[in-house]
């Protein structure tokens, strides 16, 4: 299951049934789970941890140094990738800096296609799709089932919401908030995710429920914390107004509106 052509660390742990291409190199620290499949001249360095039945194509290069002027080489830096994730060709995925908590991670299940890239500290949820040449700036934060079109980028330290769709060559220098649509450079509010809940079977009552709640975010023309009482009484009765009114409230960065 490993080619003679693939130089492979002795301090790597391979999981049962692990694949490994023509002329990719796995560095020491790296630990890659069961049936995990490596294709042809992957570069993988450590500490990194893949968990099982992922897929990694040709020329991806997973778990380098964080791309951090500040770091040194000091405290931890490591990468976890979950399971069932597919992860194209020359993809770049960093491990985390001392700075930022020392830790990248990616969840499970996501569709992470050509040259993405994604930095140092980053937190990626499971059931994420980004389109390729997407790109995450460090400590961005990226919830389940958020969808990144191609060349979208997203400033450091934003977060994109549970749900969220950003357009093709979307720039975000701000929170994007949960179940929303955003498009343009700079990122604006351009509806609800409609598409990606039906796909998720989210019922009409919830569909209606956000539609409120998106109307007095971004049509009513209220500031933030008139906007966030004005939600108070939607979010008692609508766990997902619930959660958008809490990522609204705790954003740093502000939203795109």
């Amino acid at each position: 299951m490993i080619d003679p052509r693939a130089d492979v660390a002795p301090g790597a742990v391979l999981g049962e049934g692990v694949q490994i291409g023509p002329w990719s190199v796995i560095g020491p620290d790296v630990r890659i789970g069961a049936r995990t499949r490596i294709d042809a001249h992957v570069v993988l360095h450590g500490p990194t941890t893949l968990g099982e039945d992922n897929h990694i194509h040709a020329f991806a290069c997973i778990g380098g140094d964080p791309q951090d002027k500040k770091h040194r080489g000091e405290g931890e830096s490591r990468l976890e990738v979950g399971s069932r994730n597919v992860i194209r060709e020359y993809t770049t995925i960093n491990r985390g800096s001392a700075a930022g908590g020392g830790v990248t991670r990616i969840g499970d299940d996501n569709w992470i296609l050509g040259y993405v890239h994604i930095a140092h500290d980053c937190q990626v949820g499971s059931h994420t799709v980004f389109a390729n040449n997407a790109t995450l700036a460090g400590h961005v934060t990226v919830e389940d089932h958020a969808i990144l079109g191609g060349f979208a980028g997203v400033h450091q330290f934003c977060r994109i919401g549970a749900y969220a769709f950003c357009a093709i060559a979307t720039v975000v220098v701000k929170d994007v908030p949960p179940f929303f649509t955003v498009a343009g450079n700079t990122a604006r509010a351009r509806g609800l995710n409609r598409e990606g809940m039906r796909r998720n079977q989210f019922p009409a009552s919830t569909l209606e429920q956000l539609r409120r709640a998106y109307r007095v975010l971004c049509r009513m023309n209220l500031t933030l914390p008139e906007a966030l009482l004005q939600l108070a009484p939607l979010a008692e009765v609508s766990p997902e107004v619930a959660r958008l009114r809490h990522f609204v409230a705790n954003s740093i960065r502000g939203v795109v509106r």
